[in-house]
């Protein structure tokens, strides 16, 4: 496995994509609202990464068809954006988006709740969250890269919610997905040893069922195999000698302390 070293020059290059990507999703939750469709968040979602000089790092990526992947409550990842996809109260709907900067990515995901949403559906999108930062505190260099697997996978599976095993993170840089892939449970290995500059794209994507997934026809989206809700979360970040430093942090995430 030959994952890459990042420079301090390539890593300033992912820190700005990461703030623009950031400032993306600040911008697109703010139209997530009952009667918008899923087409206009993907407009707009495109309009603004371009704005700030950069690619939309998913826009026909090994064919995919829009610049976010739009994924409403029982799909987990992957859903292509549609003028017919109108969200409504009490849906729950992950935004995963990526930049493409001077030649560098950054990839990022978060799960909003449309207008009023259930308690269920609520918990489930703050623990998917916080299943990430439980996996930050093992995202040190010298620790190794399954045990940020284990955490996540613990803590989610603590309240009985089912984890996707056949989708996982991946390293991030030049490439949108570069080595190593980066599980979301236990493993039997302990995985590569976490080294100072490693740049990775950790995303817990937690179900409030059964964890076994399906494709749709359209060979893209993926959905929970029990029709339950499904959240997703992630972030690129920068492994250090210690706390990681997370490059796609919004401003309102930032000013609520989440990472202290």
């Amino acid at each position: 496995m030959s994952v890459t070293i990042k420079s301090e020059r390539e890593i300033e290059l992912m820190r700005q994509a990461g703030k623009i990507l950031a400032k993306v999703h600040e911008e697109l939750e703010k139209e997530v609202k009952p009667g918008i469709s899923t087409f206009h968040l993907d407009r707009l979602g495109e309009e603004l990464i371009r704005s700030f000089g950069c690619e939309p790092s998913f826009k026909n990526y090994q064919g995919y068809p829009a610049s976010i992947c739009i994924s409403v409550n029982e799909e987990v990842v992957h859903g292509i954006p549609s003028k017919e996809r109108i969200l409504r109260e009490g849906d729950i709907v992950s935004l995963d988006a990526g930049v493409l900067y001077k030649g560098y990515h950054s990839d990022a995901a978060r799960t909003h709740g449309v207008g009023s949403i259930s308690e269920e559906a609520r918990l489930l999108i703050e623990r998917t969250r916080q299943s990430f930062f439980e996996g930050m505190k093992y995202a040190v260099a010298g620790k190794h890269l399954h045990e940020i697997s284990r955490a996540i996978g613990d803590y989610a599976q603590s309240f009985g919610y089912g984890v996707v095993t056949d989708l996982c993170g991946h390293g991030i840089g030049s490439h949108l997905h570069e080595e190593p892939e980066i599980p979301n449970t236990r493993q039997f290995r302990r995985g590569i040893k976490l080294r100072q500059g490693m740049t990775l794209a950790v995303e817990p994507m937690i179900n409030a069922g059964t964890g076994e997934v399906l494709w749709m026809d359209d060979d893209w989206t993926v959905v929970t195999e029990d029709m339950s809700l499904s959240a997703h979360y992630e972030n690129t970040i920068v492994i250090t000698e210690g706390r990681p430093e997370i490059l796609t942090l919004t401003e309102r995430e930032l000013t609520e302390g989440i990472w202290q």
